[in-house]
């Protein structure tokens, strides 16, 4: 198949990587070093989201991958002049599912299909594949599914429901990781604590990742984050949060659902900012390793 793709930052550029092994990709993105990069693996480069639409055969598919928000409601509003009737315009990016469904809504108006397209898998989707949650007409779904079969391993996407639902689950996800996260942050730091055993940490979470219960991918990345350095000294215990925490949140209150392991995870995730523990360094290397968000150094 030919699909457009617009956002070729740490995920996208990735995605366009594992699309080009089945599929004919037309990219744009504002950076120039990242066009360059996607070029070399053999995406044909558009100019502007005009010139991709232009090198795009009718009906069109054009996979966004910028930030949630003012960007991502910029690049529809612009693709909305432009693409045409049955076209499909998908975001893949953390926007808000309310967001999503206004998306479906106006482009509808407009005969142009539009699917919301929750992405898990951070930077090592390339490698281990994605996992895609897709949300809108399911016409649509089944017109791109060659495409989510290349982007994903096997039972690695599924269709949610109508607009907005696939942002949604994404987001519930991004709240659940929230908590994980936490957990192994806290225990981990009371194992560090634990001065007259001194424990290695690195032999403790790869022993974890072999039959345990509490095996899981973001076990495996601290092993990797361990398996490097114990101490953590050079970086700050600074954790960002990207929204969607927030979200999953505010959802839990309007559904009077009780989530108090997620809410003490991000109100954690704002204490950070005003100390410095050895478990929020934890949390910020694990959102470096899964996500290529990076950390704060010392110095800085």
């Amino acid at each position: 198949m030919q699909i457009g793709f617009v956002g070729l930052g740490k995920m996208g550029l990735n995605m366009v990587k594992k699309l080009l092994l089945h599929h004919e990709v037309v990219g744009f993105d504002l950076n120039k070093e990242a066009i360059k990069s996607a070029e070399k693996e053999g995406m044909i480069v558009a100019n502007s989201i005009e010139d991709l639409i232009s090198k795009l055969k009718p009906p069109r598919i054009v996979w966004m991958m910028v930030p949630s928000g003012k960007i991502t409601n910029e690049t529809i509003e612009e693709m909305s002049k432009k693409l045409s009737k049955d076209d499909i315009l998908i975001d893949g990016g953390n926007s808000f599912y309310k967001d999503s469904i206004k998306h479906f809504e106006n482009l509808k108006n407009k005969n142009i299909n539009f699917l919301d397209i929750g992405t898990s898998g951070g930077i090592w989707g390339l490698k281990e594949g994605y996992c895609l949650m897709v949300g809108g007409e399911e016409k649509s779904f089944n017109y791109i599914e060659p495409i989510l079969k290349t982007l994903t391993i096997k039972d690695g996407y599924n269709y949610m429901g109508k607009a907005g639902s696939g942002h949604f689950v994404k987001m519930i996800h991004n709240g659940i990781e929230y908590g994980l996260m936490q957990a192994y942050a806290e225990g981990f730091e009371i194992l560090k604590e634990k001065k007259e055993f001194d424990l290695d940490l690195h032999k403790i979470s790869k022993l974890w990742k072999n039959s345990s219960v509490v095996r899981s991918w973001l076990l495996d990345l601290i092993e990797k984050v361990f398996e490097k350095d114990q101490k953590l000294d050079d970086i700050k215990g600074f954790v960002k949060d990207s929204g969607e925490g927030r979200w999953t949140l505010k959802e839990a209150i309007d559904l009077e659902v009780s989530s108090p392991a997620i809410a003490a995870s991000l109100f954690e995730r704002f204490s950070s900012r005003k100390k410095d523990s050895f478990q929020d360094k934890i949390l910020a290397k694990l959102r470096d390793e899964f996500g290529g968000h990076g950390t704060k150094k010392i110095e800085d």
